[in-house]
């Protein structure tokens, strides 16, 4: 498979801190991918520099042949390029439909041709029976899912997926799992996720990327890489493999 998202020795430091150290990967069109480390590794910070919140200092974000780095995220985000925030951030006052047709709306002109494409992707997230429920009254796991399903009502060609199993039950660790495989099996969706839940990782991902103090450790098959040494180590743990 050709690569759709190409980093090429990115950096990005914040005054002493280097957050992101000359990192290179490469996503395949069509895969998933997971980027996995200890909390301060540098992971959303390469998500916020993929994503166009700031610029790599150094190195080369390439997206579907076309350089993006130094893009605003609203031009990355129409070039394909949807995320998810770590913390979910709906729309509180808003529906769960209502939610998802501004997401919609990015590619679609008339409101009604929006809320048709919401539904679909509602349906897809096991969210259309609450379309009409405020964000602010749904569950964690509900609002993991519409932060997921916002995303994908952008259109995206890539996904961004930070931390969308985080605090989820097991039960709703694999539901979310299926959904995402089935999107990237029927669709083509390529995924480029930052995970913790190792049960969900090993699920999804056909290559996963360590860091560790913004530096890649280890970059491989899931089942090469979780018996790396550097990886348990300074992540995993002895007892983990």
């Amino acid at each position: 498979m050709s690569a759709l998202l190409s980093v090429d020795t990115i950096s990005k430091r914040f005054r002493g801190l280097v957050a992101v150290d000359r990192l290179t990967f490469e996503v395949p069109e069509g895969g998933i991918f997971a980027v996995i480390g200890p909390n301060g590794a540098g992971k959303t910070t390469l998500f916020n520099m993929i994503a166009g919140v700031f610029p790599p200092d150094t190195g080369t974000i390439t997206f579907a042949g076309e350089r993006i780095d130094g893009l605003t995220p609203d031009k990355i985000c129409r070039r394909g390029i949807g995320r998810t925030f770590q913390i979910v951030r709906p729309f509180p006052g808003l529906t769960v439909e209502d939610n998802v047709i501004v997401g919609a709306l990015l590619h679609r002109h008339q409101v009604e041709a929006a809320r048709g494409h919401a539904h679909e992707v509602l349906r897809r997230l096991d969210l259309y029976d609450k379309r009409d429920q405020r964000a602010a009254s749904l569950t964690l796991p509900d609002r993991k899912r519409l932060e997921v399903a916002r995303a994908l009502a952008t259109d995206p060609k890539l996904l961004l997926l930070d931390e969308v199993m985080a605090g989820l039950r097991p039960t709703e660790t694999d539901r979310i799992v299926s959904i995402l495989q089935d999107l990237n099996r029927e669709t083509g969706l390529t995924i480029l996720l930052i995970e913790h839940v190792m049960r969900a990782v090993m699920a999804l991902a056909g290559r996963i990327l360590v860091m560790h103090h913004g530096a890649s450790i280890a970059e491989g098959p899931p089942e090469q890489v979780v018996r790396d040494p550097a990886v348990i180590h300074s992540y995993l743990g002895a007892e983990a493999v």
